[in-house]
């Protein structure tokens, strides 16, 4: 199959002006296939030769202008049309595609639960072609229309108003109707179809869905009101924001199985992984993520579906702005009022990371650096989403809001149902300020890594002074929090004064008072930047930083410890000591549930050598057990779900968590559900504490899909030989295995306390890698990369081997960019562990 290239897109685009996509899909004539037949109207500006992308099961027949063409023409994925004439052209394809298993094109899963399938759409990048004939680039926006038949119980979802017809012969089948959409691009056209359970409202003239397979149905409806009212408050709050009003007829919200992503913004039909219909308790940080992606794709119908990127390379447009506005909408809207302090703990260490790494790229790449749709895919990363986001939160503070507004309305009442680059919109924002927005652009959008800033402090008769020393090229506005001990409480830190400051144009400034006992530059996190703590400051906040009154300069300061550890210049024991001297104490949830996940999965299980490792567990374990003690009275159930995974995850014997799952509850709560039963048996089976029979017994007590996961996961975390042996099979060589269940039994496969018992398996990982990618495509290619990589091997061995696999010309380049950031940061696990 052949990538399309920028250059290709370009002359395509300059031949053609596509109008009208009629697509006619058949989802009742088996399991594997679904018949497909298309008719795309389109005009030719000059004569010339050009090409449409499919990727059929079978291409039965073509025919342009009426004239049959021979569908064994098809090269790969591109059907040539040559000797076009100018003018109109009407292009008929008829075909049999090939359901997906892995969350490509359209996706077809079975619900374990009670039998019943669903399809659905997941056309992003370039999937529109496993299921109809396509234009396939995103400056070829067209109008789209499904007609669909499907099972007589089944209901049509589409980015239209779907309606059932029933003037043409069903043979106990029915038909669904989608109303024609805007010109949207090709990746944007969607549908869902399924016995789907739905809840349906109106708000503001339009029609409103939140639907879901049957077996979830009982979980939507407990939570339906809160979706509902967080996607309305939202939408208003958008309207207010947008000149534009909502371009679209409807708004359904899907939320769909074995998803690859978080959620995907077709026009008018979102979807979501339904993960995010939650069968057990949840915490509200996670209530606060699902609410924030809510928030992500509804900014999408006007960043990327109304106004939408001419080619990859502009993909920030589209993520970086809905990661801004996702954030900073749910804020201003809902009562989640604290979603920059969860950016700051999950998002935005994301972005960090990457930027460090080999594979870092710009923000905005150069076209040259995205040449085809391969290359696109590579850059949906922490920079994209987490960096640009970072970044757009910087130009705000800059800019200030209001210009930022109006030229964000004018780049909509620009370009609005037709397609925008970075240039466009750097003018739509230079129209409404005197600032330099281009020079900006230059520097924070066009260059790569991460800068870092530094206070100097020197005392002074007056007072004191600080030089902040900038290590990178960019601007930052910033704000220094100035901070003193409470002179009644020690442990307690107080606000002295917000400074606002300029780096570098405003390098020195000069304070009154005595020296600081904690200067903390950035806070309230408004530019992106690695920040340092200068001495004193760093004695302070290791004694002192659950004393910080204010949450968002709590994760400033924990992140710029993380930061210390990662580069080596923080002992990675001394990070778990300040977590078990403050967590005890941490109010905000997203803080606690940052510290324990960089705690538990960097520090034990790569910065801690194996001889290490038990005693960083037993410290985390140790916080976890202060934090259900704390939570005894029931006061924050949150926290204490967070202690109960905690404790399970970090679990070195198995008697107290066995004692759970025997009993069915914790002592104090909670009683067990689904979720923690699969957690405690999956480190039951790591501990060689369960076997077959228990994993058997469990699922037949939830035979969900869910389920299925659960128990592929602790099949392949046995520690058995043989138990070994039959996950990798699978992983490998099992090529009917669905996205879901290969993650899940990649997941169990490699675990620190069996790094003996897996040894073999280490250097056999990328071979049998990159055959896997070749043979399965980008979405497993990826998820052997995130997934099955041994990260547990912080080893030369492991390292060399690595390196090595990169020479392979034939491997897959996306799962070539997750090795490449899996062995970068191998190399600064060893490292940390050899300083």
């Amino acid at each position: 199959m052949s990538a399309l290239t920028r250059n290709e897109a370009q002359l395509r685009a300059q031949l053609l002006d596509v109008h009208h996509y009629t697509v006619d899909l058949d989802l009742t004539v088996g399991d594997d296939t679904f018949e497909s037949a298309t008719v795309i109207r389109f005009t030719a500006r000059a004569a010339g030769d050009t090409f449409v992308e499919l990727k059929p099961d079978v291409l039965r027949s073509v025919a342009l202008d009426g004239h049959p063409l021979d569908p064994a023409a098809l090269d790969g994925n591109r059907l040539p049309l040559t000797g076009l004439t100018p003018g109109p052209h009407e292009l008929r394809l008829d075909a049999r595609m090939r359901y997906s298993r892995t969350g490509e094109g359209l996706h077809r899963f079975t619900d374990p639960a009670d039998g019943e399938t669903y399809v659905y759409t997941q056309m992003f990048l370039d999937d529109v072609q496993r299921v109809f004939p396509a234009f396939d680039q995103p400056d070829l926006k067209a109008v789209f229309e499904f007609t669909v038949t499907a099972p007589a119980h089944w209901t049509v979802l589409a980015n239209g108003i779907t309606t059932p017809i029933a003037d043409r012969p069903t043979d106990g089948a029915g038909i669904w109707q989608s109303a024609p959409t805007p010109v949207i691009s090709t990746y944007l056209a969607a549908f869902a179809a399924g016995p789907w359970h739905s809840v349906r409202t109106e708000h503001a003239g339009l029609p409103f869905g939140i639907h879901c397979r049957q077996s979830l149905a009982p979980h939507l409806d407990t939570d339906a009101e809160e979706i509902l009212s967080i996607t309305t408050a939202c939408f208003d709050r958008y309207q207010e924001k947008f000149d534009e009003p909502y371009p679209f007829d409807s708004y359904d919200q899907a939320f769909v199985p074995e998803f690859n992503a978080g959620a995907m913004e077709n026009p008018g039909l979102v979807t979501f992984r339904d993960e995010f219909v939650f069968r057990s308790a949840v915490t509200d940080t996670e209530r606060q993520r699902r609410a924030m992606i809510i928030a992500h794709e509804m900014a999408h119908m006007w960043f990327g579906d109304l106004v939408t990127l001419a080619w990859f390379d502009d993909i920030w447009l589209n993520e970086s702005f809905a990661e801004y506005m996702g954030y900073q909408t749910l804020t201003e809207a809902t009562r989640f009022t604290g979603t920059w302090t969860e950016f700051g703990m999950e998002r935005k260490p994301w972005g960090y990371d990457a930027d460090q790494r080999p594979s870092t790229h710009p923000v905005a790449p150069d076209p040259d650096d995205v040449p085809d749709t391969a290359s696109a895919l590579l850059n949906f990363d922490g920079i994209s989403y987490a960096k640009g986001a970072s970044a757009l939160r910087q130009l705000v503070a800059w800019l200030g809001e209001k210009d930022f507004l109006a030229g964000i309305n004018t780049h909509f009442a620009r370009h609005k149902f037709a397609n925008a680059s970075l240039a466009d919109f750097v003018d739509s924002l230079a129209a409404h300020t005197e600032r330099d927005v281009h020079a900006w652009a230059d520097i924070w959008l066009r260059t790569t890594g991460i800068d870092t800033l530094t206070p100097r402090i020197e005392e002074a008769p007056e007072g004191w002074t600080l030089t902040v020393d900038r290590h990178g090229s960019r601007p930052h506005h910033i704000a220094v929090g100035v901070y003193d001990h409470d002179p009644v409480d020690p442990h307690i830190l107080e606000l002295r004064e917000l400074l606002d400051l300029d780096v570098p144009s405003r390098d020195v400034v000069s304070a009154n008072g005595p020296r600081p006992a904690l200067l903390v530059l950035n806070d309230a996190d408004l530019t992106y930047a690695k920040v340092r703590l200068d001495d004193t400051s760093v004695e302070t906040a290791l004694r002192g930083l659950s004393g910080i009154p204010d949450p968002l300069t709590r994760a400033v300061v924990w992140n710029s410890l993380r930061d210390m550890v990662r580069d080596g210049e923080l002992e990675p024991d001394a990070y778990l000591m300040t977590a078990a001297a403050h967590l005890h104490q941490e109010q905000d949830l997203a803080v606690v549930q940052g510290v324990l996940a960089f705690a538990r999965n960097h520090v034990a299980v790569r910065y801690a050598a194996p001889e290490e490792r038990p005693a960083a567990l037993a410290a985390i374990t140790s916080i976890a057990r202060g934090l259900l003690r704390r939570t005894e009275d029931g006061s924050d159930p949150g926290l204490r779900l967070t202690a109960v995974r905690t404790l399970i995850d970090s679990a070195t014997q198995p008697d107290t968590i066995a004692a759970w799952l025997a009993d069915d509850t914790v002592p104090g709560g909670p009683e067990l559900d689904p979720e923690l039963r699969w957690r405690i048996l999956a480190r039951l089976a790591v501990l060689g504490a369960v076997g077959e029979r228990d994993i058997d017994a469990a699922l037949a007590a939830d035979p969900s899909a869910t389920g299925e996961e659960g128990a592929a996961r602790c099949r392949a975390a046995l520690p058995s030989a043989e138990a070994k042996a039959a996950a990798w099979q699978r992983l490998f060589h099992d090529d009917t295995l669905s996205n879901y269940l290969f993650s899940a039994t990649a997941q169990g496969f490699w675990q620190p306390e069996q790094a003996d018992l897996v040894q073999p398996y280490v250097t056999r990982f990328y071979p049998d890698a990159v055959a896997l990618g070749a043979r399965r495509g980008p979405a497993i290619g990826e998820a052997a990369g995130r997934w099955a990589f041994p990260a547990h091997a912080v080893d030369e061995i492991n390292l060399q081997a690595g390196r090595a696999c990169l020479e392979n010309p034939d491997i897959l380049p996306l799962l070539r960019r997750k090795l490449v950031d899996q062995l970068d940061d191998l190399a600064r696990a060893l490292r940390v562990r050899t300083p």
